[in-house]
């Protein structure tokens, strides 16, 4: 069955329903026990309702006696609200250079404050060029520095590690 944005519906209802009998919900959501699938069919009609199968794998099949365009329409507005709830986090990347600047470095970290306060976390990545490489201390000292700089909005998620010819520490915004 589809429905009218082509999608395919799971829901089975109505005519489509194959069993023979099925353990029945009323529109006020008491159990009416084992009842025919017909007789099912025409008390929903008679209240301008639906017939909708909610358990159609259990034996007999349960179904109920529901508007189904509001009952859709409900279903729709929770998933958009539990999607406008959840956060969002992402990762941006402040990349740093082992000779960066005193005047450099402090743009920086108002970009990585401002990326925080935001509630992203923040990557800083430093990358090694041509002999720069032999002296990773200088860059893990550059890494910690910013790490530091940032503390009072974030905790370190991910301590400064070597990855090739890069340096990268990964710091979060702190938890209110």
């Amino acid at each position: 069955m589809r429905n009218n944005k082509g999608r395919k519906s799971q829901d089975i209802m109505n005519d489509k329903i194959r069993s023979k009998e099925v353990r029945l919900i009323d529109e006020t959501g008491e159990n009416q026990g084992v009842v025919a699938t017909k007789d099912a069919l025409k008390r929903a009609e008679d209240n301008e309702l639906d017939l909708v199968l909610i358990s159609p794998n259990s034996n007999p099949p349960v179904a109920k006696i529901i508007d189904y365009g509001k009952h859709k329409f409900e279903q729709q507005k929770r998933k958009k609200e539990q999607q406008a709830n959840q956060k969002k986090t992402t990762t941006k990347e402040v990349r740093l250079s082992p000779t960066i600047d005193k005047g450099d470095f402090e743009f920086k970290m108002k970009q990585a404050h401002k990326f925080l306060e935001q509630g992203n976390k923040v990557q800083f990545a430093l990358r090694f060029r041509g002999r720069m490489i032999t002296h990773n201390e200088i860059g893990r000292d550059v890494i910690n520095r910013a790490v530091e700089a940032v503390s009072d909005v974030a905790e370190v998620e991910q301590r400064a590690k070597m990855d090739g010819r890069r340096m990268f520490a990964v710091v979060a915004p702190i938890k209110k």
